[in-house]
């Protein structure tokens, strides 16, 4: 029996995503993303991005379906991010496929943005081992989450009290002059310089909690660049960028594997944006396998927003039995990851 084919549109933030999946294949993967307009700002806009995912939609909707070689008429499912992410870009794509789903009569699933970061995994993985440890890091979140069951049991273990680990890698890059995004540019930038030129703070390093802190990070950089510049000394940007970066993924690597062992759990699920960051999948690694546990991240291009991972969830999901949405649910700008599926 063929499996389901499911349409999943993603627009939490600056990027309009659609994706079509059939089972645990991906069959396409169409992005259409406004950063450059954002770029100006040093920051996303919500209201350029939702204007953006308005002329956006109806394109890459129909770039995705001439991608897998399908047409509307053959999904047999659609899926959209309904939270958590920026309210009005999250309304334009609940709303598109709301309209999506009455035009062609297929049932319609609202999905959590985070547990979709976790589910895309499966499309190069296959199916994700329960329990499962999720570390998701992002411009908007840096969470630990423990998965018994991805379509039904999502524990939250800790979060950022601050500063969203994405978030800081743009600050700290807008300090140091490198263009938004920050975290490709850190990324590159580090590649030249010395990780442990800087001593720079972890933030509730070994507080017993699965709880982050970037904002003093973010801070002591900014400092330590001032009172440089204060000096007249020039600022060593590659050995800053590496430093700051080397801070960061020491932080998130310890914290996921010291979860993994309170848990009990052998598998460590790595997925948002800033796990395309070289040197947070090189420790990752590293310290996974020194500690027995078994490392998946997606390829950087599913680490970052898309219209896969709604597509993927949303597999899982018909798959699994669960009911759709009703029509009626609403974007949640702070849907709770235990709500995997919105009402």
């Amino acid at each position: 029996m063929t499996a389901p084919l499911v349409l999943g549109i993603e627009t939490s933030c600056d990027e309009t995503g659609v994706g079509l999946v059939r089972g645990q294949e991906l069959l396409a993967d169409a992005v259409a993303s406004s950063v450059d307009e954002h770029a100006r700002f040093g920051g996303v806009v919500p209201e350029v991005a939702s204007r953006a995912h308005l002329e956006a939609m109806v394109p890459t909707v129909d770039r995705a379906l001439s991608q897998a070689g399908v047409r509307l008429a053959d999904v047999d499912a659609i899926a959209v991010t309904a939270g958590p992410g920026l309210a009005g870009a999250l309304l334009v794509g609940v709303c598109a496929a709301k309209a999506y789903a009455l035009g062609t009569g297929k049932p319609l699933y609202g999905v959590n943005h985070l547990a979709a970061h976790v589910a895309v995994d499966q499309l190069e993985h296959g199916p994700l081992p329960a329990p499962a440890i999720a570390l998701l890091v992002s411009g908007g979140h840096s969470s630990l989450l423990l998965v018994p069951d991805l379509a039904e049991d999502v524990v939250p273990l800790g979060a950022t009290i601050d500063d969203a680990a994405g978030e800081a890698f743009d600050k700290v890059a807008r300090v140091l002059g490198l263009p938004f995004p920050g975290g490709p540019h850190i990324d590159r930038a580090a590649a030249a310089g010395d990780r442990d030129h800087i001593a720079f703070p972890r933030g509730k390093y070994a507080d017993g909690t699965s709880d982050f802190s970037f904002s003093g990070l973010k801070t002591a950089v900014a400092r330590w660049v001032e009172a440089r510049e204060a000096t007249g000394e020039p600022v060593p940007v590659a050995d800053v960028a590496a430093s700051f970066q080397e801070a960061v993924a020491d932080v998130l690597t310890r914290k996921a594997v010291a979860a993994c062992r309170a848990n009990g759990v052998d598998h460590l699920v790595i997925g948002g944006g800033v796990a395309a960051n070289s040197r947070l999948r090189a420790l990752a690694a590293d310290r996974c396998a020194a500690a027995g546990v078994q490392l998946r991240v997606p390829r950087p291009g599913l680490c970052t927003d898309n219209g896969a991972m709604v597509a993927a969830l949303g597999a899982e999901l018909v798959a699994r039995g669960v009911a759709p949405s009703a029509l009626d649910f609403a974007a949640d700008s702070s849907l709770p990851v235990t709500q995997v599926v919105a009402a």
